[in-house]
């Protein structure tokens, strides 16, 4: 057989070409978009941190989501940023907190035709920007377990389809899946943040959802980025409390770690491609230090190590592209 018998570059030839063979694509159903609703404000707002997104004002939401809903995207987490804050995050949990009007407020618009999921978590609602109940200037796990039931019990009251516990303390699903049965709400999914790694990343977030801790950071409830085997007993305890689809967070410098979950658990996984990771590759494309394809490559990257899912702040911008296509 002489040289070379089996050329790959057939393959390559054309753009027509390359897409027939491609072995992973992007699809408008694999994203969930994170939408930022603030109690604070009566007109959309520029999140500085994150060229591109807007704190959304409630009284603006359902025609943003309309807009939405128009570009194919139908999944979306929710984030609130409420008025009040204290030290027991009560604006969480109130019958008429922020997500739970975002929540009824899209469920009347809109009904059964987009998936709502909402973020389980104190830090956007506590005085002090922890993710808990504090004793001691630390965060109290067990006694914040009880406040994250709360929290989830109100938000499916009012309506939502599926809750994503992102706090990272120890029996969250299992407390989370045990209220929700009791009062009635055992078809309701658990999206479980199993390994959510404590992360630069994050920092823009921070500055949209207004939830920055006002002292020290998280590392003693979130991953130690240097751990990957961790992340697999996290995601273990969780499927056996009852999660139904797992996240990896941050995505783009875990890809290893999607791809053990993957191998290993064979579920529903899901990545989050994180405020830090959106923010510095939309402002190098533009500055015309990078292509726009590169959204795509990363996209892909997350696609192809074994996400099913992808929560992303690309996603709008992907779906205009996607239907020019």
């Amino acid at each position: 057989m002489k040289f070379p018998y089996y050329r790959l570059r057939r393959l390559r030839k054309t753009q027509l070409i390359r897409e027939m063979v491609a072995e992973n694509r992007i699809n408008i159903k694999d994203f969930i978009y994170p939408l930022f609703i603030s109690e604070k404000i009566t007109i959309n707002h520029p999140i500085q941190s994150m060229p591109g997104q807007y704190q959304i004002a409630l009284n603006k939401l359902v025609n943003e989501v309309d807009k939405l809903i128009k570009l194919g995207l139908k999944k979306f987490i929710l984030f609130g940023i409420p008025t009040h804050k204290d030290a027991a995050g009560t604006s969480a949990y109130a019958e008429n907190g922020i997500i739970q009007q975002a929540v009824r407020k899209l469920n009347k618009e809109f009904s059964s035709n987009i998936i709502i999921v909402t973020d389980i978590c104190m830090c956007g609602y506590t005085n002090h920007g922890h993710c808990g109940i504090l004793r001691d200037r630390s965060v109290d796990n067990d006694l914040t377990l009880k406040y994250l039931g709360k929290i989830a019990l109100s938000h499916v009251n009012a309506g939502v389809d599926i809750v994503a516990p992102s706090a990272m303390m120890d029996g969250q699903v299992k407390v989370i899946r045990k209220i929700l049965d009791e009062n009635g709400f055992s078809d309701v999914a658990i999206m479980a943040y199993a390994a959510k790694y404590a992360s630069h990343f994050y920092s823009p977030f921070r500055m949209a959802a207004e939830s920055a801790p006002s002292f020290g950071d998280r590392k003693g409830y979130q991953m130690d980025f240097r751990n990957s085997n961790e992340a697999l007993q996290e995601i273990r305890l969780d499927l056996e409390e009852g999660a139904d689809i797992i996240l990896v967070k941050p995505a783009l410098a875990y890809l290893d770690v999607i791809y053990r979950v993957k191998a290993q658990f064979q579920v529903p996984t899901a990545a989050y491609n994180v405020s830090g990771e959106y923010s510095m590759i939309y402002n190098a494309i533009q500055q015309k230090i990078l292509h726009e394809d590169l959204i795509f490559e990363i996209l892909i990257a997350i696609k192809r190590a074994g996400a099913d899912l992808i929560i992303s702040y690309f996603a709008p911008q992907v779906a205009k592209i996607l239907q020019e296509a």
